[in-house]
C-alpha cells in the first residue's frame, strides 16, 4: 500500500468530515470535539495500514535473509562436494567422485537461485523501506496535527466562552442604559437642592429682619444719647 493511497485517503476523510461539521456548526464546542474524534480514527486507520506495510516489509527482509543464507550454505556444501568427489578421485575411485562432482553442482545450483531471489528482492526492498519512512514521517506529521488540532480546540473554546460573558455583559449594560435607575437619583437630587435652596432663601429672609431690627435698636440708642448730653448742656 502507498503513501498517497493510505494518508490521502486519511486526508481525504478528514476534509470530507471537517465540511460536513462546518456545514451544521450549531455548536462550535461540539464541532471540534467531533472534528478530534474523526481526525484521530483516521489517524488509526493510517497506523494501521502503515503498521501493515511495515510487517510485509519485515517479511519481505527475513526471506531475503533467508535467501542470504540459503546461498552461503549452498555454497559450503557445494564446496564440501567437490573436495570430497578430488579427494575420491586421488584414491582411484572415479565413480564415487563424480557422483561427489554431481552432488556440488546440484548445490551450485541452489546457490544461483538463492543468489538470483535474493537479488530479485533487494529492489522491492529498497522501494518499500522508502515508503515505509515516507509513512513514518507522515504518521509524525498527523500526530504533531492532532495535537495541535487539540490546542487550538482549547483555546478555540476558551475564547468562545470569553465571548459569550462578553457578550451578556454588554447586553446587561444595554439594558441598564435604557433604564438607568440614575436618571430616578438625579431627579430626586434635584429636588433636594430646590428644597436646601428654599430653606436658604428663608434664613436669608430671617437674617435680614434681625439686622433691621438691631438696626433700628441702635438707631433708638443715638436718639437717647443725643437727647442726654443736650440736657446737660441746658444744665
Amino acid at each position: 500500500m502507498s503513501k498517497q493511497t493510505i494518508l490521502g485517503r486519511v486526508t481525504q476523510l478528514a476534509k470530507a468530515n471537517i465540511n460536513a461539521l462546518l456545514d451544521q456548526a450549531e455548536d462550535p464546542q461540539k464541532m471540534l470535539d467531533q472534528l478530534i474524534r474523526d481526525y484521530s480514527s483516521n489517524l488509526s486507520e493510517a497506523e494501521e495500514a502503515v503498521a501493515a506495510t511495515i510487517g510485509n516489509l519485515r517479511l519481505m527482509e527475513q526471506d531475503h535473509q533467508e535467501d542470504v543464507e540459503a546461498a552461503k550454505e549452498w555454497g559450503g556444501k557445494a564446496l564440501a562436494a567437490s573436495r570430497k568427489a578430488d579427494e575420491l578421485r586421488a584414491g582411484g575411485q572415479a565413480a564415487e567422485a563424480d557422483r561427489f562432482d554431481n552432488l556440488a553442482k546440484v548445490a551450485l545450483g541452489r546457490q544461483l537461485q538463492s543468489e538470483k531471489e535474493a537479488r530479485t528482492a533487494e529492489p522491492t526492498i529498497a522501494s518499500q523501506t522508502e515508503v515505509v519512512d515516507k509513512l513514518r514521517t507522515g504518521l509524525d506529521q498527523m500526530k504533531a496535527k492532532l495535537g495541535e488540532l487539540r490546542a487550538k480546540r482549547d483555546e478555540l473554546v476558551a475564547r468562545a466562552k470569553s465571548a459569550q460573558a462578553q457578550n451578556r455583559m454588554m447586553d446587561a449594560v444595554k439594558s441598564i442604559d435604557v433604564l438607568d435607575p440614575t436618571s430616578e437619583l438625579s431627579r430626586f437630587e434635584d429636588k433636594v437642592r430646590r428644597e436646601e435652596a428654599k430653606a436658604m432663601g428663608k434664613q436669608e429672609l430671617a437674617a435680614s429682619s434681625l439686622d433691621a431690627q438691631f438696626e433700628q435698636l441702635d438707631a433708638l440708642g443715638d436718639s437717647a444719647e443725643i437727647e442726654a448730653r443736650l440736657a446737660a448742656l441746658k444744665a
